[in-house]
C-alpha cells in the first residue's frame, strides 16, 4: 500500500542489493500474505494491530540474531558435500554456484548445517533461530516452511528432507 510499489517490491529490492534483516508490518493478515511476504526475504512478518511491546520483543530477537550470527565463532567454514558455507563472510554455494539468501535463511541454512541430517522439529527451528518464545504464540511453524521452500528453491529441491510430522533435516553431503 506503499506509493508507487508495494511492500513485497520495496523488501525485493532491498535484499537484491544486500542481505539485511526485514521485519514487515502490514495490515495483510491473510496466510497467503505472510507466506508471500516470507517468500521474498522478510525474516520476520507481524500485522495491525499489534502491540508496541510485540514490536520490541521480535526487533530485540532479530537484533540477538544478527549479532549471534556475526559473532559466530566456530565452523567459520562448513563444507558438507558440494555445500559450502562461510559463515563469517555469509557466503553460500553449492556445487560451485554462489546463492543469495536472506539473513534468515543464511542462521537456518548454518543451524542445520551444524547438524546434518538430524531432524530438527519446526518448533525447535522457531526457538533457537527466529528467538521465537514457541510456546506464547501458535504463529510461526508457516514461516519455517516459508523459508525452507526459498532454501530449496535457491539450493536444490534434494537438500533438506521433510520428515512428515517432525520437521527437517539437511541432507547435503549424504
Amino acid at each position: 500500500m506503499l506509493p508507487g510499489f508495494d511492500g513485497l517490491e520495496v523488501c525485493r529490492r532491498i535484499q537484491g542489493r544486500r542481505p539485511v534483516p526485514v521485519l514487515m508490518l502490514t495490515a495483510r493478515a491473510d496466510e497467503t500474505d505472510m507466506l508471500v511476504g516470507l517468500g521474498v526475504g522478510a525474516d520476520d512478518y507481524l500485522t495491525k494491530p499489534f502491540s508496541m511491546r510485540v514490536l520490541t520483543a521480535r526487533v530485540h530477537a532479530l537484533l540477538r540474531r544478527v549479532e549471534r550470527s556475526s559473532r559466530s565463532d566456530s565452523h567459520a567454514r562448513i563444507v558438507l558435500g558440494d555445500l559450502e558455507i562461510d559463515v563469517d563472510e555469509r557466503r553460500v554455494a553449492r556445487a560451485g554456484v554462489a546463492a543469495q539468501l536472506t539473513p534468515i535463511e543464511f542462521d537456518l541454512l548454518v543451524h542445520f548445517a551444524r547438524r546434518p541430517r538430524v531432524v530438527q522439529p519446526r518448533e525447535r527451528l522457531l526457538s533457537e533461530v527466529w528467538d521465537w518464545d514457541v510456546h506464547s504464540s501458535s504463529a510461526g511453524t508457516r514461516a519455517v516452511d516459508s523459508h525452507i521452500k526459498a532454501l530449496r528453491r535457491k539450493l536444490g529441491a534434494d537438500l533438506i528432507r521433510t520428515v512428515h510430522g517432525v520437521g527437517y533435516a539437511l541432507e547435503a553431503g549424504s
